[in-house]
């Protein structure tokens, strides 16, 4: 279980990982020694996981996103397994989940245009002969959750 200052802690370095251990102490009322022990503590619970840039996709010739829905047959271990493998070496992939119900797979995908996505979909993805349905949704807007706290 979180307690307050854990909470607090994981909320200000959600909002900004670059901030410093003095920074943090300062803007916690504790001292730096606490704020680094509990850093540690978050970090060996796995409850921290690393401290990320956010890159601006369109700033990088990556404008377009789609979410990628997949069904692979048959659904066996193997063929999951095998998909999956694929997909974590696909740079157009930002994310992935494996599903349950109808897709197998839902993949979020940014490229620089409609023709890259047209040509990652029809030319890398439906290769895969494991595939019998991909149903692709381009992304008007992509809002994330900049803090995710314990509910």
């Amino acid at each position: 279980m979180l307690d307050e200052l854990d909470t607090v802690l994981l909320r200000l370095l959600q909002e900004d990982a670059g901030l410093t251990n003095k920074e943090l102490a300062a803007r916690l009322h504790v001292a730096q020694s606490t704020c680094l022990e509990r850093i540690r503590r978050l970090t060996r619970r796995g409850i921290l996981r690393g401290r990320h840039a956010e890159v601006d996709l369109r700033g990088i010739g990556r404008g377009t996103q789609a979410m990628v829905a997949v069904q692979l047959r048959p659904p066996d271990r193997a063929v999951i397994d095998s998909f999956q493998a694929f997909v974590a070496g696909l740079p157009e992939v930002l994310a992935y989940f494996v599903m349950s119900g109808g897709d197998d797979f839902l993949l979020h995908v940014a490229v620089a245009d409609n023709d890259q996505l047209s040509s990652f979909v029809l030319d890398r993805l439906t290769q895969r002969r494991e595939i019998v349905h991909v149903r692709t949704s381009v992304i008007f807007g992509h809002v994330r959750r900049p803090v995710v706290l314990p509910l």
